[in-house]
């Protein structure tokens, strides 16, 4: 087979693996709300179920970027599917609390698979065609879209512990489909002794800092509102499960298969250019749906007059479409700034990058839920989130106009590098 097949096969089956995966990752967001009416959780505690799962598939990012810069992403990506299978297909089982929350520990590990493939995928292309091939790659996020798909049909069919049984069986097939159509080059192995807290060293550059800051807004943003969403349309605008979990996939599936569109503009017009114009759409999207269902009353000459402020559903889907293509295409663009700036490190760099993502996904469903049930507003999650976004904003502004200053005195304040 030519260098260019297999790069081809290896960037299909990755895909189709990481796509599984992130189905699986995104679970509770969907079988989550009949446990939490059958457990009777509040919204904090709906939270953390749901962001159990999130914090060990992105506290695992950075040695799995480790090992496959050392190992090859062919034996560990393999590996790691398998080792979710059965604590995917014990969920079925469970009856307390605390066992959802350790299941959910260990089915977490699969959302460390990103920063497995990432690598793996990028060293089979030209660096020209790399944000391409990682975008491609990254749409796999699209699993999040999937669950909502599926898990809703099967929780209708036979309630919602048919739905880790499905999903088990689904994750083992995967491994294997992948195993059979993936490829493995040595060459493509890092010879390295670096140990896990050297990596952290990396911490020290502030790129990788700022880095972390995006992705955990373009990605972060994304899972929690991924897992957030199908709850929000239940309890905001009264739908069943079915169409809320259908109405939630338009925010998720653009939000993961464009982001092979934010790959190809990024090998185009440049990471920050991208990621800048990303980070403005956010903030107005933010902005508008922040805004709260309300009804006032005004004194007018005829007397008193009510009026009703609020988003219907079909602009409130709207704007959650908009906000998922342009995080879809922020995702790729964070990305391809680590291949332009870390091309021998991409697996230590992405996995820690991937880690600030991670753990921004894990703490935005608890904030919600904190929140939710302090001031009841349930749109206080945007509100959360366009604070974030107002950070990344005066970052890059700030950050990119002192590194012109210093690279270029000569260029003008209001140029930006490409």
């Amino acid at each position: 087979m030519s260098n260019s097949r297999k790069a081809a096969s290896v960037l299909a089956s990755s895909t189709l693996a990481f796509t599984v995966c992130f189905t699986i990752w995104m679970m509770f967001g969907v079988i989550g709300i009949p446990i939490k009416s059958a457990l009777h959780l509040n919204e904090t505690e709906f939270g953390i179920l749901t962001a159990m799962p999130v914090l060990t598939g992105s506290l695992i990012r950075v040695p799995l970027g480790i090992w496959t810069d050392r190992f090859g992403g062919r034996i560990v990506l393999f590996l790691l599917m398998l080792s979710t299978v059965l604590p995917i297909y014990l969920i079925s089982y469970a009856t307390e609390y605390w066992h959802f929350l350790v299941l959910g520990l260990f089915v977490g590990l699969a959302g460390g698979s990103f920063s497995v493939g990432t690598p793996y995928v990028a060293r089979w292309f030209k660096k020209d065609r790399q944000g391409l091939a990682m975008g491609i790659f990254g749409a796999g996020n699209s699993g999040a879209a999937v669950n909502k798909f599926i898990a809703p049909v099967l929780i209708a069919a036979a309630g919602w512990t048919l739905v880790p049984k499905v999903y088990a069986v689904m994750m083992l097939v995967a491994a294997f489909i992948f195993w059979l159509f993936s490829a493995t080059d040595p060459s493509h192995n890092v010879k390295s002794n670096v140990k896990f807290i050297d990596q952290l060293k990396m911490l020290k550059d502030p790129k990788v800092w700022r880095y972390c800051q995006y992705y955990s807004v373009v990605f972060g943003g994304y899972v929690g509102l991924s897992l957030w969403m199908v709850k929000y349309y239940v309890t905001e605008y009264g739908f069943d499960i079915k169409s809320a979990a259908l109405l939630a996939a338009c925010f998720s599936l653009p939000g993961g298969v464009l982001r092979a569109l934010g790959g190809w503009l990024a090998d185009k017009y440049g990471a920050y250019k991208v990621t800048w114009w990303v980070m403005w759409v956010c903030w107005v999207a933010f902005f508008l749906l922040s805004y709260p269902q309300t009804n006032f009353t005004i004194k007018t000459i005829n007397g008193s007059k009510d009026f009703f402020i609020g988003l219907t559903p079909f602009v409130f889907t709207t704007l959650l479409f908009i906000v998922g293509l342009a995080m879809a295409i922020g995702k790729a663009s964070v990305f391809k700034f680590i291949s332009d700036e870390y091309s021998t490190n991409i697996g230590a760099v992405s996995g820690v990058v991937g880690l600030a993502g991670g753990l921004g996904g894990f703490i935005l469903p608890i904030l919600f839920g904190i929140v939710a049930d302090l001031t009841g507003v349930r749109s206080s999650c945007f509100m959360l989130l366009y604070g974030t976004v107002c950070v990344s904003l005066v970052w890059m502004h700030f950050q990119f106009r002192a590194e012109v200053s210093v690279k270029a005195p000569s260029v003008g304040a209001g140029q930006v590098p490409a």
